[in-house]
């Protein structure tokens, strides 16, 4: 699917096209996007104490941080494997069990579909009829009903199976479960909701931050407030249906954009630059966190 988009998008913008891009890119903005976005992975580092401290739990704030960059890094390579290994590279080097930190990941996942609403709320204030036309674009009611009520009626078949079930296999199922709900219900318990709050508020601000620095990389690209948002909401969606958002990312910001205008060459090269400017981050900084982590525990 990946190498379908990158092809797809490459018919847009030919290679030559982006490789000129490219050379005509003010790097200065996209470092600036750059630091925006190490400082959001700093501050969800950080803000994971909180959930983790009501659990018993006070792991340093590197190891914190490692974790996170080899999470962001293992995205890249196979969706929603990122919160696993963040959860096993706790387990192994701060000893937290695994279900425990796997749930206090969850109850940030919680946080973070609630700011992404709040940010589609606002753009929808800002600018409802382009949103409203990127959001019911190609949507087919009755099969999405359908996948919705077999998707129910798996999830509730599952639950009972669990809250019934006296097999080894079942028991061992609900207590990975009854863990998973220790760590999501740490939202409710926290000390410090506020600084929870705060750094919630600021890792999703430095989202946007990012994207918004990136624009002016790119000479003549001008996007109003409206824009900068359903650019950065397609973007996010996109990286979230695909593994980093390969060739589906510069796709879906370029169609985002159009609709204020810009043309599908450039819109398609900055995405590509913002792809690529923050997929190498992920790569060089989660490549180093992977190598670090054994180093700065070698005494575990």
């Amino acid at each position: 699917m990946g190498g379908f988009l990158v092809w797809y998008s490459l018919t847009i913008v030919s290679p030559s096209e982006l490789i000129q891009y490219f050379k005509d890119a003010n790097y200065w903005w996209i470092a600036l996007g750059l630091v925006f976005g190490i400082l959001s992975h700093l501050s969800r580092a950080y803000r994971w104490k909180f959930l983790l401290e009501p659990l018993g739990y006070k792991p340093k704030f590197l190891n914190s941080t490692l974790a996170v960059l080899v999470a962001y890094l293992m995205n890249i390579f196979l969706p929603r494997a990122g919160e696993v290994t963040r959860a096993a590279v706790m387990s192994n080097y701060e000893k937290i069990p695994f279900e425990k930190g796997f749930g206090t990941i969850v109850a940030e996942r919680i946080a973070d579909l609630v700011m992404m609403l709040i940010i589609i709320s606002i753009t929808l204030l800002i600018q409802f009829d382009f949103i409203w036309e990127l959001l019911t674009k190609d949507f087919k009611p009755v099969k999405s009903i359908i996948s919705l009520l077999l998707s129910v009626g798996f999830f509730v078949g599952l639950f009972l199976y669990i809250k019934k079930g006296k097999s080894k296999f079942a028991l061992k199922i609900k207590k990975f479960f009854l863990g998973l709900k220790d760590g999501v219900l740490s939202i409710f318990n926290m000390k410090n909701k506020w600084a929870f709050i705060f750094h919630t508020v600021f890792i999703w601000g430095m989202y946007v931050a990012m994207f918004w620095a990136t624009i002016p990389a790119v000479n003549g690209l001008e996007v109003p407030v409206g824009g900068v948002l359903i650019g950065f909401i397609a973007g996010g969606l996109s990286i979230a249906a695909t593994n980093g958002g390969v060739g589906l990312y510069p796709v879906a910001v370029a169609s985002a954009l159009a609709l204020f205008g810009v043309d599908k060459i450039t819109g398609n090269a900055f995405g590509w630059i913002m792809w690529t400017a923050q997929t190498a981050m992920i790569i060089v900084f989660g490549g180093l966190a992977f190598l670090l982590l054994p180093v700065v525990n070698k005494n575990k």
